[in-house]
């Protein structure tokens, strides 16, 4: 692919990341609320398997997946005055990423997390988002964006969050291809500034969980969506089971199709959807297409989204056929859960053309809205 110029925006921590046995950590399923708990025995000194430091948050984790595919990338993320801080720069270092739009505060710590990863791997996450909630509009208003062509927007942390229209809106101003991945707690607070700016994207990606979050605003300012009368209406062979029966919001079964059309109704120009070990969705306005997950040995989630929505991004905006961005973003998020941490197993641009050519497993099926 042909070197760009990007430039990310949200989150730099640093992960201290735990693997626990399964025989030291109690696994708790509650079936009618389908939830999962990790229990340990307060006052008990547990062995570890590993404990890790690693450098992660979402603008670093889509940095370091975009360069390694090629592009030149400044990462614009708020840091404290500390040995986490220098952590983090040292890591630019080595991943060839630019500090020039790392800001630094001395009000608070540079953020960071403890992940607890035991049984299947889904660690459960201890968070201070620190320097990471203190990114003004400001901060994204004295950034040029005119010296980048593609802008990518990641969650943005509590008073983060109002950065979001402002980055969204000078990122098309300056003409740049724009993409922004909403995290669950700007949706949910920040529905009708999510709507509102959502018309001047390029792309947007979502997983389920922010969708549903996201449906009652969109139903609230397009009206009512149909309910189809059975789930399986309109199926056709080999219809994944969600395109089948949608999203279920409350008691009903909200249809996948009206929920990315809706989107794309705002201006968008395209939706994605992940839906953990059941693939993701692509929308584009005249097809919905599915692309199942590469199965991999997990060791780890964390970062998969960041992985798989950076991947398709940039493959998205280098040109690539959405069915070979979407096999693409699908390997690269493979990689990383074949890892504990977010970024040792990020591909460079030919890794994923290979990974894609041997991964017989991976077909893009399309159908038409």
């Amino acid at each position: 692919m042909t070197k760009r110029n990007v430039l990310t925006i949200g989150s730099a921590m640093v992960d201290i990341i735990t693997i626990i046995a399964d025989h030291d950590v109690e696994r708790v399923t509650l079936q009618n609320a389908t939830t999962t708990f990790l229990l340990v025995e307060p006052g008990r000194k547990i062995e570890a398997e590993s404990i890790t430091i690693h450098v992660g948050g979402g603008a670093v984790n889509v940095g370091v997946s975009m360069r390694r595919q090629g592009a030149n990338v400044d990462v614009l993320s708020k840091l404290g005055n500390d040995i986490n801080a220098e952590r983090i720069r040292a890591h630019f270092e080595r991943e060839d990423l630019s500090p020039s739009q790392i800001i630094e505060t001395n009000e608070v710590p540079t953020g960071s997390s403890v992940m607890i990863a035991a049984h299947d791997r889904d660690a459960a996450i201890y968070t201070q988002r620190g320097s990471n909630t203190c990114l003004t509009p400001a901060d994204i208003g004295n950034c040029d964006m005119s010296q980048y062509d593609l802008v990518y927007v990641s969650p943005l942390s509590k008073a983060s969050a109002a950065c979001f229209p402002v980055a969204i809106a000078a990122a098309r101003k300056a003409g740049c291809y724009t993409v922004a991945t909403p995290g669950i707690r700007q949706i949910t607070m920040r529905a009708p500034e999510v709507l509102s700016a959502m018309g001047q994207l390029d792309l947007t990606v979502m997983n389920m969980r922010e969708a549903e979050a996201l449906t009652p605003a969109l139903m609230t300012h397009f009206g009512e969506c149909p309910m189809p009368a059975r789930a399986s209406a309109n199926a056709t062979p080999g219809m994944p089971e969600r395109l089948r029966k949608g999203m279920r919001l409350a008691d009903e079964h909200i249809p996948l199709q009206w929920v990315m059309q809706s989107m794309l109704s705002t201006g968008l120009k395209r939706v994605a959807l992940t839906d953990g070990g059941h693939g993701a969705y692509l929308c584009d306005g005249e097809h919905i297409h599915h692309c199942p997950v590469h199965d991999v040995q997990v060791m780890g989630t964390a970062g998969a989204g960041d992985a798989y929505c950076s991947t398709l991004a940039y493959g998205l905006f280098c040109g690539l056929e959405v069915g070979e961005a979407m096999m693409r973003a699908a390997v690269n998020a493979a990689g990383v859960v074949s890892h504990a941490d977010t970024q040792t197993g990020l591909m460079s641009d030919d890794e994923l053309a290979t990974a894609v050519r041997s991964a017989p497993d991976l077909t893009v099926t399309s159908w038409p809205l």
